[in-house]
């Protein structure tokens, strides 16, 4: 039987074979961008649910102004059901009523 030589080539490395996670340094460096961008969403979640508050509070203040100039004006009543859901279901179309002696040059809008 014959031997066979072994030459450099058959010598087995795993140079080309290390992955990331073997090298603990890239595995730290990793961490810390995936914690810095979970920082930054973060930021960016407070920002947009500070903005949709905003936007909430705003709608409440337009229905409580709307609600207070149509009770000024008699067109509603405090504790009306239609206040309390917010859905205007009168389905008039918006015309001018008559002008009285007293109030000459104005007119009112129905909703």
């Amino acid at each position: 039987m014959a031997v066979l030589r072994k030459s450099f080539s058959d010598i087995k490395t795993h140079s080309g074979r290390v992955d990331q996670t073997s090298t603990p340094y890239l595995v730290y460096m990793k961490i810390s961008c995936l914690e810095m961008e979970k920082a930054r969403k973060g930021k960016e979640r407070e920002g947009a649910l500070n903005r949709v508050n905003n936007i909430n509070a705003r709608f409440r203040e337009i229905e409580a102004e709307k609600a207070r100039l149509l009770e000024a004006t008699g067109e509603r009543k405090a504790g009306n059901a239609q206040e309390v859901t917010g859905i205007n279901t009168d389905t008039t179309i918006a015309r001018p009523e008559t002008v009285t002696q007293r109030g000459r040059g104005k007119f009112k809008l129905r909703y």
